[in-house]
């Protein structure tokens, strides 16, 4: 099973490993796409207006920028320490210990704009490219992106289920076929539902918490929500498709609302 993590704009900085290398990282089918961006990102870096019109940031956010500009001699950390935000702190990858932490490295995958597809050991620098930049001159990044991951997608559901967590923007970078997707809804006392916004991400992180760590090895749609039905999540099916029903009481934006 693979569970297929969207990246945060959030990042951990810093770093104890060594500058990037393009070469240690998994899927180096990849790799031409991932230097040009990065090549792209460090020469942007020098027009910090440029930039934030790429990269949609604010004048407080220059150390963005600044982090593009370092990108290949910053220090890296693991994908999945990198990104922080509402669905790592729940996720939790810290906590996990010895054979927990063992399914967690082989199952968790990142989707990343600068990057391609990570899995959660590949060691990367900080840096500022979401799924919607728009970088100056070039085509869209869904553009740039589907041809390459488009098939790589699909040879992974070819062998392991995928269950994909991302954001549209995310999923538009490369589509993967037969992947269990996942909404989340808030429910009211009067039985009205309706999006849940940021706080999605947490419930999403509670998901890849239990997927992460579980001992089965779930093979389709349903073992999925059995799996997340033994973790304390309401979930209903539909097909392929997987809804986590969250009490207006129990989700924090709401209650939030109500006090």
């Amino acid at each position: 099973m693979i569970v297929l993590l969207p990246p945060s704009e959030t990042k951990r900085a810093g770093g104890d490993g060594p500058p990037l290398q393009l070469g240690d990282l998994n899927f180096p089918e990849l790799n031409p796409l991932r230097s040009e961006l990065v090549g792209e990102l460090v020469d942007l870096a020098a027009d910090p207006a440029a930039s934030m019109s790429a990269l949609g940031v604010s004048a407080k956010q220059v150390a963005e920028i600044e982090r593009n500009a370092a990108l290949k001699e910053a220090p890296t950390l693991p994908a999945i320490r990198r990104y922080t935000g509402v669905l790592y702190d729940a996720l939790d990858i810290d906590s996990l210990r010895g054979a927990e932490a063992r399914r967690a490295s082989a199952r968790l995958f990142v989707a990343s704009a600068l990057f391609g597809l990570l899995r959660a050991d590949d060691q990367v620098p900080a840096y500022r490219l979401s799924a919607t930049s728009k970088l100056p001159g070039r085509p869209t990044l869904a553009a740039r992106w589907r041809p390459l991951l488009e098939p790589l997608l699909t040879e992974l559901a070819e062998n392991h289920l995928i269950v994909d967590l991302r954001s549209g923007s995310y999923v538009a970078l490369g589509g993967a076929p037969g992947a269990v997707g996942v909404n989340v809804l808030v429910e009211y006392p009067d039985g009205r539902r309706s999006v849940v916004t940021h706080f999605n991400k947490a419930h999403k992180g509670r998901l890849a918490r239990a997927l992460a760590v579980t001992r089965a090895e779930p093979a389709d749609a349903a073992a999925v929500a059995a799996v997340a039905r033994r973790a304390g999540l309401r979930i209903e099916r539909a097909g392929n498709d997987l809804t986590v029903v969250v009490s207006a009481a129990a989700d924090p934006a709401n209650r939030r609302k109500n006090t």
